[in-house]
């Protein structure tokens, strides 16, 4: 803002605003909300002007979000929705491993397993975390600086932009560890990537590399973030030529296996992460915003949400009370399994759940104490 234009805003501002927010301060560990000064695309500061960040911050268990981190995001992204200096939202993780891997596991399987009525009180708080970010009066930026798996996924899918570094995994946890991907993906995926790759991803739960998400069309752009002798390159883990395969299948972004797999570990043993081309690439996208009609911005992306919001409307209520009654059984289990095995066998044993049922036996706790990991070690 030009000491001019600086001087126009002053004269012309009434002498007294009213305070929209819901609570003065945000404060509430696991979240951070703080603005940034806005920025022309030729990186001069708009003075006065900002964009606020909202930062998961629980990075030692993946940014995974505790119950008192949904209230945090909901009021965060109240605040920015109401603040009059701020142009576009950046919804983000701490460090370099993940966005956010969806609920906390370790709370999920202490407290909210076999207890629905509190998981059913939970799930409202998640469904207004969701409208909170569908809802948001500011254009919203994912920025996916790790793992966006499981409710992380659907929270980032939320967003109206999504920008990755190319380490990041993308994917759903859903059948997998005792759940459904029904916070959102079943009804963005559809609408984003297909019925059959959300088919895919919903039900298989495989996950899958940035230049894949890319190619499906959940990413607005993606940028190297591994740097090897100083240099940017794209992630060794993924095939990033755009050829087919012996069956005639485009396979860019697919996992590389076998031999190609060890030299790009090996590769990526030797690099380090550099989130710099991500921030400046979120940066630039936040100036593309920043000079635009305010008004007509904001009526762009509200006509623009409303596949997505009418999808999660028409859902969201019949899907909190299923997965509240889910806690009592597979959820149960696939949570417990989660926190309590190792990192190489956090799952039920699928097989001997499938068999017990077959023959008609009732979920006690015994056959959930028969499924977890350690149980299938001692048979």
């Amino acid at each position: 803002m030009t000491s001019d234009t600086a001087s126009i805003a002053k004269t012309t501002a009434p002498a007294h605003l009213n305070d929209h927010n819901l609570v003065r301060d945000i404060v509430v560990p696991g979240v951070i909300y703080e603005k940034r000064p806005a920025r022309t695309p030729d990186g001069k500061v708009a003075q006065g002007l900002y964009n606020a960040w909202i930062i998961l911050d629980n990075p030692k268990q993946f940014n995974s979000y505790t119950t008192e981190m949904v209230k945090g995001v909901i009021l965060a992204f109240r605040a920015a929705s109401v603040a009059r200096d701020v142009v576009a939202v950046v919804f983000t993780g701490a460090g370099d491993k993940a966005f956010c891997t969806g609920g906390n596991t370790k709370e999920y399987a202490e407290y909210y397993a076999g207890n629905p009525q509190e998981y059913r009180q939970y799930m409202r708080l998640f469904n207004d975390m969701v409208s909170a970010i569908l809802g948001c009066d500011k254009p919203v930026i994912c920025r996916v600086n790790g793992m966006r798996i499981g409710g992380g996924q659907e929270i980032g899918m939320a967003a109206d932009f999504s920008v990755a570094q190319d380490l990041a995994k993308f994917g759903q946890a859903g059948p997998k560890h005792g759940s459904a991907a029904i916070g959102g993906a079943t009804d963005f995926l559809p609408l984003m990537i297909g019925c059959e790759q959300a088919m895919v991803s919903g039900t298989l739960c495989e996950p899958f590399s940035a230049h894949k998400a890319a190619r499906l069309g959940i990413l607005t752009d993606i940028v190297p973030a591994l740097k090897v002798d100083g240099k940017f390159v794209p992630n060794p883990l993924v095939i990033t030529d755009r050829y087919l395969d012996e069956y005639g299948r485009v396979i860019h972004g697919e996992f590389k296996t076998g031999a190609e797999a060890e030299t790009g570990k090996a590769l990526l043993k030797q690099g380090t992460v550099d989130l710099s081309l991500l921030d400046a690439k979120v940066e630039e996208l936040c100036g593309k915003i920043l000079l635009t009609f305010p008004d007509c911005m904001t009526k762009s992306f509200e006509e623009l949400r409303k596949p997505k919001i009418n999808a999660w409307n028409a859902n969201k209520e019949n899907s909190r009370a299923w997965l509240s009654l889910n806690m009592m059984t597979e959820a149960r289990a696939g949570f417990r399994a989660f926190n309590e095995g190792t990192k190489e066998d956090r799952e039920i044993d699928f097989v001997a759940l499938r068999q017990a049922l077959a023959v008609g036996a009732p979920w006690t706790p015994d056959l959930t104490e028969s499924l977890m990991p350690a149980a299938r070690g001692q048979k």
